[in-house]
């Protein structure tokens, strides 16, 4: 994978032709997944926070590519769609993923959980920072049913970040919507990789 300390924007160069990603496509998924294993929290039964970066997005726009194959035209639609998820120095940007495997479950739940883009949260030491939903994206469905995969910017502050970034700060993620309130505690693992998203 290219050198990626801090990077904040995916261009044309940065994409590998397809048949060279695909020789190092399983290395590079195992690799990936376990930078994932350091950048996800679950919130309650049902809610995943994967916190985003230049190596995750990185691999989410070779795999469209490897998948789709729609080649050089399709690149720089990729790259409009993935590098809003490439944090900026100033925050944290997360995949909330809603995983419910069974799907009558999963279409009753997401049916009471319209408008959970609005109430996702981080707090550092009992100071909340508020998620931003993406609002390009269908958040739900028009007859109100939320969507199974959101999009989350949580903005920080200087002192929030250089809170965040002390060893062992008390980091709190959670959802506070009526129908899904839920917290967990963000493990010092975690809380170590995220605070290199910051500047």
């Amino acid at each position: 994978m290219p050198e990626t300390t801090r990077r904040r924007k995916l261009t044309h160069d940065d994409i590998l032709p397809i048949a060279d990603y695909g020789k190092i496509r399983r290395e590079r998924r195992r690799e990936v997944s376990e930078l994932k294993k350091r950048r996800r929290v679950e919130v309650g039964p049902f809610a995943t926070f994967y916190f985003e970066n230049y190596e995750t997005m990185w691999q989410q726009v070779h795999e469209m590519l490897f998948v789709e194959k729609g080649g050089e035209a399709q690149i720089e639609d990729e790259l409009a769609a993935y590098n809003p998820m490439i944090p900026q120095g100033r925050e944290l940007v997360a995949t909330v993923m809603l995983e419910i495997d069974d799907p009558t479950r999963r279409a009753t739940l997401l049916a009471r959980l319209g408008g959970i883009e609005n109430h996702i949260f981080i707090e550092v030491d009992r100071e909340r920072i508020c998620g931003k939903p993406d609002p390009s994206r269908e958040n739900a469905s028009p007859d109100g049913k939320a969507s199974a995969v959101q999009f989350v910017w949580f903005p920080f502050t200087g002192g929030q970040i250089a809170r965040f970034k002390t060893p062992g700060a008390r980091v709190l993620i959670g959802i506070n919507h009526p129908n899904y309130g839920h917290m967990a505690v963000m493990p010092e693992t975690v809380r170590a990789a995220l605070a290199e998203d910051f500047d």
